[in-house]
């Protein structure tokens, strides 16, 4: 990046311009600070992309992803993982204004942000209290690229546990088509009926996709 003029490197621009005057690669290289013998960190920055496939498939990626890219290697995977966390995170709600989940689209927009784009399957629970507040989010499963298994053993056993009056379970599809598959609908079923049991309220189901999701209540089945 010597070869640009001062106000054309990222650091100044931004500096100068602030970062919404910066493009995508110009955003990566800051992040990862320099390049490779070689390669400036505009140039990595670009091959990341590249690789990647855009901005948004920077999310679905992992340290290890980043690592294979010339010039990023593990310690720079790792300053990239950490930066898209801290983005996530900052479109959450400030825990201590206790959002309310009054509808589906409530709990949609809560839970995509940090989990919408999630490369294998997890499986979480939103513990609410009476006025389905949230009280804390939390993950009971993960597994691979299409499944993850979850008893309803394990929700209750957190909903519990965090003295909740009703939930939200959640899983994200990482496909990206949130249309709830056979065994969705089963547990789903199975939640409901132990809810019941457990005087914990199952409120809804919400499978997520990319940028998209379904609600069991919404759609009726719940």
């Amino acid at each position: 990046m010597k070869d640009l003029s001062p106000d054309d490197r990222p650091r100044e621009k931004l500096l100068r311009h602030g970062p919404a005057a910066l493009g995508d690669n110009e955003l990566v290289a800051l992040v990862i600070g320099s390049g490779c013998h070689g390669s400036d960190a505009l140039t990595v920055a670009n091959a990341l992309l590249a690789a990647s496939g855009g901005l948004h498939g920077l999310a679905r990626a992992t340290s290890d992803d980043f690592s294979r890219i010339a010039g990023v290697g593990r310690a720079k995977g790792a300053q990239i993982v950490a930066a898209l966390e801290l983005g996530r995170r900052t479109l959450r709600r400030a825990p201590s204004t206790r959002p309310q989940l009054r509808c589906p689209r409530d709990a949609a927009e809560y839970l995509l942000p940090a989990f919408g784009s999630r490369r294998t399957e997890q499986v979480g629970v939103v513990l609410l209290d009476s006025k389905h507040r949230v009280l804390r989010t939390t993950i009971v499963a993960s597994g691979t690229l299409n499944a993850a298994h979850v008893e309803p053993r394990d929700v209750f056993r957190e909903a519990a546990v965090g003295g909740a009056a009703a939930i939200v379970l959640f899983h994200n599809h990482p496909s990206g088509d949130p249309s709830p598959s056979p065994d969705d609908k089963e547990l789903t079923r199975r939640l409901a009926a132990a809810g019941v049991l457990m005087g914990i309220d199952l409120v809804d189901h919400i499978v997520l996709g990319e940028g998209c999701y379904c609600s069991f209540k919404e759609t009726g089945q719940l």
